[in-house]
């Protein structure tokens, strides 16, 4: 049978009988103080390792969050994806050029004269699809707007609102008139 690690000390000469035998009445007392009195011995290792544990499960609920967060914004990004692929308007034989902005940038691409009537009506409204455009009617455009209104590039009933509210702030300007059948 094996040898206890006391047993092999005292066999190695490392140990002596006395000190091997204060160790264990320590040990004893411990023992009997704690059942007694119900002594709780605080273990530094184990309240290390609770810590650790602690952490981790903040850790892994915070990077749970994130890839939720990533796979929502994916979904919202196939959702959009498909409004704009299922209710994608024809252009039609592309000869009357229809100008807007993409932020800073001037954009042009070319519709039907009827495209254009409906689209300066605000009865479509242009949306970008990866590194082109197109026209979606302006009911789909509102959904999509509410999941990113990044996508939604122009809608005229929104450039409407914007130039009644910069006119009504720009009210020495009403001597002049502004042609309304300017095309840039």
């Amino acid at each position: 049978m094996a040898l206890s690690l006391q047993e092999q000390l005292l066999k190695a000469g490392l140990a002596d009988k006395k000190k091997a035998k204060q160790v264990r009445q320590q040990k004893q007392q411990q023992a009997r103080a704690q059942k007694n009195h119900n002594i709780v011995q605080t273990d530094q290792a184990k309240i290390d390792a609770e810590q650790k544990i602690q952490l981790k499960k903040e850790n892994d609920l915070i990077l749970n969050q994130q890839a939720k967060q990533q796979a929502d914004k994916k979904a919202e990004v196939a959702q959009i994806r498909q409004l704009i692929e299922m209710n994608k308007q024809s252009k039609g034989k592309g000869d009357v050029p229809c100008s807007f902005t993409d932020g800073i940038v001037i954009k042009r691409i070319y519709v039907s004269q009827r495209v254009q009537k409906h689209i300066s009506q605000g009865q479509l409204a242009i949306v970008k699809l990866e590194q082109g455009y197109e026209l979606v009617p302006s009911p789909v455009a509102d959904k999509i707007a509410q999941r990113d209104p990044s996508v939604v590039v122009y809608r005229a009933d929104n450039v409407v609102q914007e130039q009644q509210s910069s006119s009504e702030n720009d009210e020495w300007y009403a001597d002049y008139v502004i042609p309304d059948d300017l095309n840039w």
